[in-house]
């Protein structure tokens, strides 16, 4: 029986790649990584929030014009 435990041992060894690319496995790196992505992520939030706030108020400045201009055609 450790023949063929060594022998299976010896096989994932080789084909860890495969097996993990095969069943969409996550290595620690690649954990590693997205928790970085999803830091530099959550420090973009507070200025993607103001641009929209800014838009926000920009389009309600236009949509206020839009009816001035009308009321006064």
């Amino acid at each position: 029986m450790i023949g063929m435990d060594s022998y299976l041992n010896a096989y994932v060894d080789r084909r860890m790649k495969y097996i993990l690319d095969e069943w969409d496995l996550s290595t620690r790196s690649d954990l590693s990584a997205f928790t970085g992505r999803l830091e530099a992520l959550e420090k973009e939030i507070p200025a993607v929030k103001a641009t929209e706030q800014n838009a926000l108020n920009k389009l309600a400045e236009l949509e206020n014009r839009a009816e001035r201009l009308k009321r006064g055609s």
